[in-house]
């Protein structure tokens, strides 16, 4: 999933990070945003806007076998709320390759456009639901298969995907891998009012902290780790 860099990848990246506050974590500007699947039947996306949320990332897909139900309208609520959004893809590495998944999440709502309201797409690459939690994979083959995705993605929309995962799962199934902490924002969960935790892969920092598995409005709360400005720079690559 990483290959040498195009200079303008680079300097996009470092340009979000260098415009991100240095100051600890609890005195820096966050925007509230939240994520949400089909398992949240009502979503009250103006509630989320007026209360401050300013972005929400939809599941999209999964596998190569699955279409969100929900995602058509999820997307429309949002878009009509005001709110920044972007498609996510739940990863099966056990069922087909990173570049066949990353094709299907964008043939799927996944994709990527430069019109200021829309974010990379995300890649959810975690434990395993129904079986072993590294899918079967050794941890080089799960690199692999993530920079597949990763190259798929970005050689299809010019943006690298967000990935989202845990710490454990991570450090577990990647051997901690740093191949990707210069190109792909990190989406990192930890489910804590004491902070993000530890963060895995060789990342200077988290991009967007899942905080809590419930919000108010419907799904999960996640904190981007920069101000608005910040968020739209993301949107707008």
């Amino acid at each position: 999933m990483k290959v040498a860099l195009p200079f303008a990848a680079v300097a996009l990246y470092q340009a979000v990070a260098l415009a991100l506050p240095a100051e600890p974590l609890e005195k820096r500007s966050t925007v509230q945003g939240f994520d949400i699947s089909h398992y949240q039947g009502t979503v009250n996306f103006q509630g989320a806007y007026n209360s401050g949320a300013r972005f929400v990332i939809i599941k999209a897909t999964e596998g190569t076998s699955y279409i969100d139900s929900s995602f058509s309208s999820h997307y429309n609520g949002a878009t009509a709320a005001g709110l920044i959004r972007g498609g996510y893809h739940f990863a099966h590495p056990d069922s087909s390759s990173g570049t066949t998944q990353a094709n299907y999440f964008l043939a799927h709502g996944g994709g990527w456009s430069g019109d200021g309201i829309t974010l990379p797409g995300m890649l959810d690459i975690e434990y395993n639901p129904s079986g072993a939690t590294c899918y079967g994979l050794s941890k080089s083959a799960m690199v692999a298969w993530i920079q597949d995705f990763v190259n798929t993605y970005h050689s299809k929309t010019t943006r690298y995907p967000m990935i989202y995962s845990t710490n454990d799962w991570w450090t577990t199934c990647t051997g901690n891998s740093a191949a990707f902490h210069t190109t792909c924002p990190l989406v990192l969960a930890r489910y804590s009012t004491a902070g993000p935790g530890t963060i895995p892969g060789s990342w200077p920092f988290q991009t967007i902290w899942q905080n809590k598995d419930s919000y108010t409005y419907g799904g999960d709360s996640d904190i981007f780790n920069g101000a608005l400005t910040n968020l739209k720079k993301l949107a707008t690559g």
